[in-house]
């Protein structure tokens, strides 16, 4: 006959816990589902720092003073979304495209797709869903000139992506149409006839900010190996000079054209509001020119967003441009 031993408290101790773990059901942790580390890597892959570009949707519409009225934010806020959904729709795209090389890259393999978060398929099929779906929601929902220009909007930037981003000065011109698009589509939308000086001035505006973080990139990468845009080894930083100055010479010239054209209708404010933000719009060119001349001019919104005299200056120029659109 066999005597059992009597359990100890140590040995009741390193027992007890086994059968609680096997009696009770595990905890579930914080760790994010599939699912959602799939939407997370889709809404990053989406770019949402970019959006900020789509706000120039409101130029023309505010230009024209038609901007606070019922029917205007809602066909506003509805390019702004449907501009939103084709620009993620390239990046997308674009993404699952260059998977591999940038898994290669030091900074780009931390992208979802790259890194694995987002399958590439995926990538392809939400983007090329967007891709369908917003110029059709254009149609349906707004203007057919909208619809058009999304879809030239869209196949611009496919094309960039797959050929064009390596073609000498064909480069500038299509991240610069791109910046133009966005600000014709408000006035498209709401039938507001654009300024032939409202598109010179948008137009060399943003070739003056493109070029600029171009010539920024070339100087930062000057002597290193690696470049990050592959066609900044055929740019000379001379040439990039020059796209710069001559970009911001014209924003300027048109500029001063479209404030002094009155249309036939006298103002009656208290002051000439609209001439008057000549004076803050050059001072906004001559404060970024600064940041372009010392190679430090990246993205435009954060060169305004870090430099408080060029934030005021832009905050000055748009009280004196409201104030002339209000004829205060």
């Amino acid at each position: 006959m066999t005597e059992t031993t009597p359990l100890t408290g140590a040995a009741r101790g390193t027992r007890e816990p086994s059968l609680l773990e096997q009696r009770t059901p595990p905890r579930t942790t914080g760790t994010p589902t599939p699912d959602r580390g799939l939407l997370r890597g889709l809404i990053k892959t989406a770019r949402p720092k970019q959006w900020v570009k789509n706000v120039l949707v409101v130029a023309a519409p505010a230009a024209a003073g038609r901007l606070f009225t019922a029917h205007a934010l809602t066909q506003i806020a509805l390019v702004f979304a449907l501009f939103t959904a084709c620009a993620a729709a390239v990046y997308l795209i674009n993404d699952a495209r260059d998977a591999e090389a940038d898994r290669a890259h030091p900074t780009k393999r931390h992208r979802p797709v790259a890194a694995g978060q987002v399958p590439v398929p995926v990538a392809y099929a939400v983007g090329g869903t967007l891709a369908v779906l917003a110029p059709a929601a254009a149609a349906w929902l707004s203007d057919p000139l909208v619809a058009a220009l999304l879809a030239a909007y869209l196949g611009m930037q496919l094309a960039y992506c797959v050929s064009l981003k390596h073609v000498l000065v064909v480069d500038l011109a299509v991240v610069t149409t791109g910046f133009l698009m966005r600000a014709m589509v408000g006035g498209l939308a709401l039938g507001i006839p654009l300024s032939r000086w409202f598109l010179i001035t948008t137009g060399f505006g943003a070739l003056f900010m493109v070029s600029a973080k171009r010539y920024s990139e070339a100087v930062q990468m000057a002597g290193k190996a690696g470049a990050t845009r592959a066609l900044l080894t055929e740019y000379t930083t001379g040439y990039l000079r020059f796209v710069w100055q001559l970009a911001a010479g014209v924003a300027v010239l048109g500029y001063c054209l479209w404030a002094l054209e009155e249309g036939g209708v006298p103002h009656t404010s208290v002051l000439p509001w609209r001439q008057l933000s000549m004076v803050a719009f050059i001072l906004a060119i001559l404060r970024y020119a600064v940041f372009a001349d010392r190679g430090t001019a990246g993205e435009p919104e954060d060169v305004v967003l870090r430099d408080r005299a060029l934030a005021l200056i832009a905050l000055v120029w748009l009280a004196m441009y409201g104030l002339a659109v209000a004829n205060w």
